[in-house]
């Protein structure tokens, strides 16, 4: 508990002038088992988190911040990817390159797809198509597959790392390239690239998130630069300055706000008043390592995976955690709460 400590008092510090304790901390959430974790999904309507860790997933009532369940097993899970008209979920899971397709009523397995792919890490819905996509980080290409079916249907050479992806349910979708400081966009019909636009003074691009009303790509880079680009065009419309290690982005479109996490220690907000004119509103402290994120907008929230580490260096240069082991028994949630704008 000593990391939420320090996270109350440096929300309390941070904001005691111009926002006076809006950003507070709600609570920590402790989830079993130990090892490392990645992306969050959440379920707005059926008011689910899903929390990828190490060889399962956690199922959470976001309403009562409680464990309803858990998709066991998924080896080196990266991903979960959500298909309610289909009435299934699946996860990516790096370990052994395979999906998991999951009943999301009851969360039973139905249905193990493997992926030609090497190490699948994000994973993506595309309701245009109802075609799945996983990203391999090993393979620098993506799969499709039929989401009903599970029937492979190809692959995307994306010449090189891909990191986080997006679709504009109208036929594009959207994915970083980690190394190569682009964003790839591609059709998911014909699983052809339409275009490559690079992110440059941003390097190291992870997270990225869209805009649909303002067509607008968010893309955090570790270079410590968000780009915000034009959906359509590709044009960078601006460059704002970050924190270190970022991994997640949540996005805020009925309030203009981007949430930012990164893992050496902050979440960003950014806010906007139109497509063009964006700005860093401020900065959130967070324990170190909570790189990843996902955005409750019902109920103004946001859930961070945190841990304890042992003796170690913190994260420097482009990390997101510390080197140093996870203390036993430490994993959970930080819950943090976003005042309205």
């Amino acid at each position: 508990m000593k990391y939420f400590n320090l996270l109350l008092l440096g929300l309390t510090a941070l904001f005691s002038c111009a926002h006076a304790g809006e950003f507070s901390a709600d609570k920590r959430i402790s989830l079993p088992g130990d090892g490392s974790w990645d992306y969050l999904t959440i379920d707005s309507a059926a008011r689910r988190l899903y929390v990828t860790h190490g060889t399962r997933v956690h199922v959470m009532d976001l309403d009562r911040k409680t464990v309803i369940g858990e998709i066991a097993p998924t080896p080196g899970v990266h991903g979960v990817a959500l298909a309610p008209e289909l009435g299934r979920g699946f996860t990516s899971n790096g370990a052994d390159a395979t999906v998991t397709v999951f009943d999301i009523r009851t969360l039973a397995p139905l249905k193990t797809l493997k992926v030609p792919g090497k190490k699948p890490d994000a994973i993506l819905f595309d309701a245009f198509t109802k075609r799945l996509f996983t990203f391999n980080g090993g393979s620098a290409n993506a799969t499709a597959f039929d989401a009903a079916t599970g029937e492979e249907l190809g692959s995307i050479g994306l010449g090189g790392n891909p990191e986080f992806a997006v679709s504009d349910a109208a036929g594009h979708c959207f994915v970083n390239l980690e190394e190569e400081a682009e964003v790839v966009r591609f059709d998911p019909t014909t699983l052809q690239v339409t275009a490559r636009w690079p992110l440059a003074p941003g390097a190291g691009a992870t997270a990225l998130a869209l805009d649909t009303g303002n067509h607008r790509l968010f893309s955090a880079c570790r270079s410590r630069n968000l780009m915000v680009l034009n959906s359509d065009t590709g044009k960078i419309v601006a460059n704002l300055p970050i924190g270190g290690g970022v991994d997640a982005i949540a996005l805020d479109p009925l309030h203009r706000r981007a949430f930012i996490s990164c893992g050496q220690g902050s979440v960003s907000i950014v806010s906007w008043t139109d497509a063009d004119h964006y700005r860093v509103e401020g900065t959130v402290p967070t324990p170190l390592g909570a790189k990843t994120m996902a955005y409750d907008a019902k109920k103004r929230r946001l859930y961070l995976p945190v841990a304890d580490f042992g003796t170690g260096e913190a994260p420097t240069g482009t990390q997101s955690a510390p080197h140093a082991p996870i203390l036993p028994g430490t994993f959970g949630l930080v819950v943090i709460k976003v005042p309205k704008k």
